[in-house]
């Protein structure tokens, strides 16, 4: 087969997602795709923050294969304090436990708390946003007051409160920080909807009978969306490091379980003389929050070129 023959195809399918007049919502919808995913590989922010937190990824996902034999949780006393080399590429910590697979693991919970406060505090800010912004009124006074009640504490300091109150453990430190990250999504969303509200097609829509729910859910959020991404993109690393402080203070993970916070903190009293059981778990956090600082930038830029 020819080399015209087989770039033909290619040179179609290109045409087909990036056509300005898409014959179906399949192609509408992954033509956007399509365009968004060449705009992040095109933007240096981005592709770098992209390759770092796809490693993240491969790394929680494969996280048993990359350990090797080595567990997180086995104490091995006679192996304590054991500097990085051939045997334990990041050495051990004081119970002898391997800082490696420890760190590979602790992606997994790193993982996982950020997705789950994206699924909690997403929708929570953008119906408390969306609901301010279009009723306007009483509905906004009491909405938005609320919010400044959150906004008016620092958010590692009220985080803590709640986990203090709620108790130890990953999924009470989760709702704490989802209890103290949604307040600046609701203002984005207000002011996105009290923007898009003044919009003729809104007026349109609601000359033609179309109930508040429907105009919120089908009009007004699909325009909110982008701004939120961004912001929740950016977020993510205050996310990771409010969850780490948490795990330091020892109102998040537990002892035991390989989360990183915890492990900079039970390093903490030897970082003079066994550096890397603390170092080795802050480096993760460090690298990781400057992925997703870097997708957030790449995103904003993507989205609203005029903020660059």
């Amino acid at each position: 087969m020819s080399q015209q023959a087989l770039v033909a195809p290619r040179r179609s399918m290109t045409q087909w997602l990036d056509s300005d007049a898409p014959a179906s919502r399949r192609q509408a919808m992954l033509g956007t795709l399509y365009r968004g995913l060449g705009a992040v590989l095109a933007n240096p922010s981005s592709l770098i923050g992209s390759i770092i937190i796809g490693s993240l990824f491969l790394v929680a996902i494969f996280a048993g294969p990359i350990a090797g034999n080595a567990s997180p949780v086995t104490q091995e006393w006679d192996i304590r304090l054991t500097p990085p080399g051939p045997a334990h590429w990041f050495g051990t910590d004081d119970l002898g436990r391997d800082i490696f697979a420890r760190t590979v693991f602790g992606a997994r919970v790193t993982l996982g708390i950020v997705m789950l406060v994206s699924i909690v505090v997403a929708p929570i800010g953008l119906g408390v946003g969306m609901l301010a912004g279009y009723l306007g009124g009483w509905v906004d006074a009491v909405l938005m007051r609320i919010t400044d009640v959150f906004l008016a504490f620092p958010r590692l300091v009220l985080a803590l409160a709640f986990a203090a109150a709620l108790g130890p453990g990953i999924m009470n430190a989760v709702i704490a920080i989802s209890l103290t990250a949604w307040p600046p999504y609701a203002r984005l969303a207000r002011a996105e909807t009290i923007a898009i509200a003044r919009s003729d097609f809104v007026a349109a829509v609601v000359m033609q009978g179309a109930s508040t729910p429907r105009i919120l859910l089908k009009h007004i959020m699909p325009l909110c969306l982008s701004s939120v991404i961004v912001r929740l993109t950016l977020d993510m690393a205050g996310v990771i490091l409010t969850a780490a402080g948490l795990g330091f203070l020892g109102v998040g993970a537990q002892p035991g379980t390989p989360e990183w916070g915890a492990m900079v903190s039970g390093g903490r009293d030897l970082i003079y003389d066994q550096w890397w059981v603390a170092t080795i778990p802050g480096i993760a956090i460090f690298v990781v929050s400057l992925g997703f600082n870097l997708i957030g930038d790449g995103l904003r830029d993507i989205v609203d070129p005029k903020s660059a």
